[in-house]
């Protein structure tokens, strides 16, 4: 069903909820009954009777402030009518349509005017009062918060180095949801600011079974507006992680950044490490820092706290390298073995030039091996089992979100592709060589059923040689290519999923974030002074902040109350 057709049924099933529980007390109010079922009009006449601003009232249905917002409104309207208790307010907001109807349909209920004790009114009772105003201010600071975090910009944290030294672990972005076009929210009632899970309340490390931020049960279908742009090769990226199975809907996803290194129609291949679009090599922007993996051989420990003073952090993994010694057949340590998880070009140089390092070597896959990775073996405990020498025991079972996309290729992070990025109109063979890299397109993004029946290929049960592509799709690989979750392991991202565009780090802070490939962590929190309020997305090398904006706002935020009592103070004494 279109989206907002779903969405007017919505609006008239809360309308008249709305109309059946609170009819009656229109009719106090002096008004016709009918006006109770009209959506919006409703709400502005409750509005005006309780003295607030009238237009409060657009904000009654609005996906995810619209839930909040009507509960504020039945209060008042409870509040006109004597039910100002605490008790009165929880059932208002936690049963509002049965609580409104018990007080609607009830006897001898009267309009109140709240302000006109006020004379008469204990201490105690004034306290509550300012209580209730205090409330409602922070209710109304969440409400603001809320509409700029759901139909504006979302704050967004990297907590791994797959986008290593473009963005760091640590930076605490902006994003522009309006970038790519705005996708309306999916999962209209929902707790503010949060994206899938509340918390695991099971303790049983499955994040199936933890609380949820949003009810399912309420659902819109996908739909975007004011399309003008769509994602361009080499943009940076924030998108909702296509395979993510605990989450159904798509915009309650986890979210990724990555970059876009190829759009549909395009063709992507890695050779060799290095990255290739329409058979010709990436053009790499200023501000893009590729960084892969280094594997060095030392006779003696390396200070790594030095070199995150010189280099900052660099996730690296440290091994001994031990031998037998054939006189006293102990076991020795005769030099380390350092695994750099990303290292630049020119970084790589300058630790190949320390005392302590014998060799330093870039580590490239072979080509025609392919990365599949299995889940481990459990016992009924859900413990990893290991075997007599200590190693993990693997089931036959291939884990497909760390395994090379599509799994039917020779292909792994170095040596991908060449791969066509799927482009709406685009007409696909299907058999059973290509099903593997288009079935989770078919199946989950554009919502068929796919099966195989007597050695024939069905799509909704009927037998199928060839697909059109119904969306556009995009590769999105970070630029810490050898450390990196992305397209190579979980396929295109199709366009439904793109959130937006970074538009500037507002807070970066080492030590944010622990880095579980590392042997080594930050010591300690460190702002980065240097990135705040940098752009994200301009592809300069030497960016520009605007931290002076930054600052005008927070002036003007917190020092605008002051400046108007100022004034205002200074003209009472003229």
């Amino acid at each position: 069903m279109n989206y907002f057709l779903t969405y007017t049924v919505y609006v008239l099933i809360l309308s008249v909820l709305m109309g059946l529980s609170t009819w009656k007390l229109f009719k106090k109010m002096g008004y016709n009954p009918v006006f109770a079922f009209i959506p919006f009009y409703n709400y502005f006449i409750v509005l005006k009777e309780t003295k607030h601003p009238k237009w409060w009232a657009i904000l009654s249905y609005l996906p995810i402030v619209g839930p909040i917002m009507m509960s504020v409104f039945h209060i008042y309207l409870m509040k006109k009518f004597g039910k100002s208790l605490v008790q009165h307010q929880v059932l208002t907001v936690v049963l509002p349509f049965i609580y409104m109807a018990s007080v609607n349909y009830g006897k001898d209920v009267e309009i109140e005017d709240e302000n006109a004790n006020d004379l008469f009114l204990t201490d105690e009772e004034k306290n509550i009062k300012k209580k209730d105003s205090f409330i409602g201010s922070i209710t109304f600071a969440v409400v603001f918060a809320t509409i700029i975090h759901v139909f504006v910009t979302q704050p967004f944290g990297i907590p791994t180095g797959s986008m290593e030294r473009t963005l760091l672990v640590g930076d605490f972005l902006f994003v522009n949801k309006w970038s790519y076009g705005y996708r309306l929210p999916m999962r209209p009632v929902a707790i503010p600011f949060l994206q899938g899970s509340v918390y695991d309340f099971q303790k049983d490390g499955n994040p199936k079974n933890d609380g949820k931020s949003y009810v399912d049960g309420v659902k819109l279908p996908y739909e975007r507006i004011f399309q003008f742009n769509k994602p361009q090769r080499n943009d940076i990226v924030v998108f909702n992680y296509p395979q993510d199975s605990v989450h159904t809907a798509i915009d309650r996803k986890d979210p990724y950044v990555k970059r876009c290194v190829a759009v549909a129609g395009e063709t992507f291949e890695m050779r060799g490490g290095k990255l290739f679009v329409n058979g010709q090599p990436e053009t790499v922007l200023g501000d893009q820092e590729r960084q892969r993996r280094f594997i060095a051989t030392t006779a003696s420990q390396l200070d790594i706290p030095t070199l995150y003073t010189n280099f900052g952090f660099l996730p690296v993994v440290e091994r001994e390298i031990k031998q037998v010694n054939p006189n006293t057949n102990e076991i020795i340590v005769i030099g380390y073995k350092y695994i750099f998880t990303g290292l630049t070009d020119g970084i790589a140089e300058e630790i190949k030039k320390l005392p302590q390092i014998k060799t330093l070597e870039e580590e490239i896959l072979e080509k025609g091996s392919s990365d599949i990775s299995y889940y481990p073996r459990k016992d009924s405990n859900g413990e990893i089992l290991f075997d007599k020498n200590n190693n993990v025991l693997f089931s036959k079972k291939i884990d497909t979100s760390n395994c090379i996309f599509p799994i039917n290729k020779a292909w792994n992070q170095d040596w991908y592709g060449p791969v066509r990025i799927p482009k709406k109109g685009d007409v696909v063979a299907i058999n059973k060589e290509t099903l593997p890299m288009y079935r989770w397109i078919i199946s989950e993004y554009e919502h068929n059923s796919v099966s195989e029946k007597n050695g024939q290929i069905l799509i909704n049960n009927q037998p199928a040689k060839d697909y059109t592509i119904k969306q556009d799709y995009y590769m999105m690989v970070g630029d810490n290519r050898d450390a990196s979750l992305d397209a190579r392991f979980f396929g295109f991202v199709p366009e439904e999923n793109i959130v937006g565009k970074p538009m500037f780090t507002w807070m970066s802070l080492e030590g944010a974030f622990s880095d579980s490939n590392s042997s080594y962590q930050a010591d300690g929190w460190r702002i980065r002074w240097d990135r705040m309020f940098k752009a994200t997305n301009t592809g300069e090398a030497n960016k520009t902040s605007y931290w002076w904006i930054a600052a005008m706002i927070l002036i003007l935020f917190f020092g605008w109350e002051y400046f108007v009592k100022l004034f205002r103070k200074d003209k009472s004494e003229e």
